[in-house]
């Protein structure tokens, strides 16, 4: 590191830091239990993985597994924040202690917005100094990162989300020298754990911004300086393993660059230019800019951690295929994961989607799908899928009706990273975003508008595009609250914004006036029919191409955020070529 830094000709140092998020899905956390017809605890909630919560729940009480059962309904919203426990064990203990006193009847919790915003864990504030440097053709030959996370009074996923961090901080970028530090601190906070993207966002914020302040002190375009370092095929990772076939980054970020209005000649990428809107006095007091940000996403569980998804097809008739059930723990929580597994389905057997049924989320009639984070369910599903589908395609060919066939996936296996080298074959595969955000700065005021967003995503194979631009859209509004609005405090460990009157969250008129997403299909050699996973790509780079876009208004680079209007308004003042 020291030997490449001195051969660097500019080194860009900077501080980040990055804010809580309340999730704010749309359900509390609520749920129904009662005993069943076969006297197990049956506990009816909205949840991220069916089968774990049920082994949670039986260590819990100190019961056999299979004396608990869980159903999930298609209802609730998640982004992470139902991955831990909440009213499940509770649910359950009400159930078993009433019928210990020879009482059969149902329980049922439900949360305040309140409660649920005190009680449940949040994004991890991090704190990210980087040193970068480069050569004056753009190269960037060193990258130095130290990473502090928030983990708030318990560990939950922190080192889950940490390993992501580390892996992401250096962004999806091919750099030959590379030092990350990165630690979680145990502090009196409300405890902090995954939140949509899980560490990405956080270490996106810090590797764009760098990339965007050297192209902007070596005099180069954003979108150049990129091409110049993106990852490739065979590039090896900061982990010293080459990144899994399938890289697609450069080929998203020119797509995103020319939707953008970004001019190409030859190697040459120019940005569009804005003209700034004069008020009466003739002084110009709204400047427009623009800015870019690109990441990569890892899709499924990493480091080691066991991946597999299991499916059960059931094909049912005499002379043909009459019905088609599927039996799938998956969870759908909002994404539209049960019509996608419908349409994996029947596209595997060749029938219409009206002939099949999913029997979905329950831990009685399906084996273990895994959760529904990290980009991974509708890869893993439609793999699970894929196979139990062909399996019971072969037995119905050879007479055997009806046809039932279970399959288990496990796609290639990945590693933790070395105590002492940091290598790692962190994930198997991956997917690619490029994001740029066109805002208004009023100077007088702080305040921004997002005037346009162009998202281009490398989904693999759009299972159903429809979903996948509603994820696009709702992803990027998200991340837009995270970026401007959301200001979670707390003090001495209590929420001080503890409702949605000052917890402020998007609504229809804090939105992007303008969303344009492109859905990228370049096969993952992994994934069902080419699939990537994709809900989390677009939340990644949108606070760095926002920051870059009122550097580009203002000149004043902000290195953390929430972007409300008096941090906007008092990092403007202090720069006195804004105002004087």
């Amino acid at each position: 590191m020291e030997r490449a830094f001195k051969e660097a000709d500019i080194i860009i140092e900077g501080e980040y830091h990055t804010p809580a998020q309340e999730h704010a899905f749309l359900q509390p956390e609520a749920g129904i239990s009662y005993l069943d017809d076969q006297n197990r605890i049956t506990i009816v909630v909205a949840g991220q993985w069916t089968h774990e919560d049920q082994e949670q729940v039986a260590h819990a009480l100190n019961l056999p597994k299979e004396n608990i059962r869980i159903i999930y309904p298609a209802i609730g919203g998640a982004f992470g924040g139902r991955e831990d426990m909440s009213v499940q064990i509770i649910l359950a203990l009400a159930v078993l202690r009433l019928k210990e006193r020879g009482i059969i009847r149902p329980v049922k919790i439900i949360w305040s917005r309140e409660e649920s915003m005190f009680a449940h864990h949040k994004r991890h504030p991090y704190f990210i100094n980087c040193k970068w440097g480069a050569k004056n053709d753009g190269r960037i030959i060193a990258a130095e990162v130290e990473i502090v996370a928030d983990g708030g009074a318990y560990a939950y996923t922190s080192t889950k989300v940490l390993g992501n961090a580390t892996l992401l901080c250096t962004g999806p970028y091919d750099i030959k020298n590379v030092k990350v530090h990165s630690s979680v601190v145990y502090t009196n906070n409300i405890p902090n754990g995954a939140f949509r993207g899980f560490g990405g966002p956080q270490a996106a914020f810090a590797a764009e911004s760098q990339i965007n302040k050297l192209a902007s002190a070596l005099g180069m375009d954003a979108v150049e300086i990129r091409l110049k370092n993106t990852l490739r095929e065979g590039s090896l990772l900061s982990v010293n393993t080459p990144i899994p076939e399938g890289v697609t980054i450069s080929e998203t970020i020119e797509a995103c660059a020319v939707e953008s209005g970004w001019k190409k000649d030859k190697n040459k990428w120019t940005a569009p230019e804005f003209t700034h809107s004069p008020v009466e006095d003739g002084s110009i007091r709204i400047r427009k800019g623009i800015g870019l940000a690109c990441a990569y996403k890892n899709i499924g569980f990493s480091f080691g951690a066991p991946e597999n998804c299991e499916a059960i097809v059931e094909i049912h008739g005499r002379e043909e295929i009459e019905q088609v059930i599927l039996y799938h723990a998956g969870a759908d929580v909002g994404q539209g994961a049960h019509t996608a597994f419908l349409q994996m389905t029947a596209h595997a057997l060749g029938v219409l989607p009206e002939k099949v049924k999913v029997v979905a989320s329950d831990t009685e009639n399906s084996g273990n799908s895994g959760s529904a984070s990290a980009s991974r369910m509708t890869f893993m599903a439609g793999n699970a899928i894929k196979g139990a589908a062909e399996l019971a395609l072969e037995k119905w060919k050879n007479e055997e009706r009806p046809a039932r066939a279970h399959f288990i996936y496990r796609p290639p296996a990945t590693t933790p990273y070395d105590a002492e080298t940091g290598y790692s074959r962190p994930n198997f595969t991956y997917g690619y975003v490029a994001e740029s955000a066109e805002v208004e700065v009023d100077l007088d005021t702080g305040q921004i508008r997002i005037i346009r967003l162009v998202c281009a995503d490398d989904v693999g194979k759009a299972i159903n595009c429809q979903q996948v631009i509603g994820q696009i859209e709702g992803c990027v509004v998200q991340a837009a609250g995270y970026a401007i609005l959301e200001n979670f405090i707390q003090r001495d460990g209590i929420p001080l914004t503890k409702t949605l009157s000052t917890y402020l969250i998007p609504t229809v008129l804090d939105i992007p006036d303008r969303v344009d997403s492109l859905v990228l299909e370049y096969n993952d050699p992994l994934g069902p029919w080419g699939a990537r996973g994709m809900a989390e790509m677009p939340f990644l780079p949108l606070a760095p191409a926002i920051t870059a876009a009122v550097y580009d208004a203002t000149g004043v680079w902000i290195d953390e955020f929430p972007l409300t209007p008096e941090k906007i308004f008092n990092c403007l003042k202090k720069d006195k070529q804004v105002h004087g």
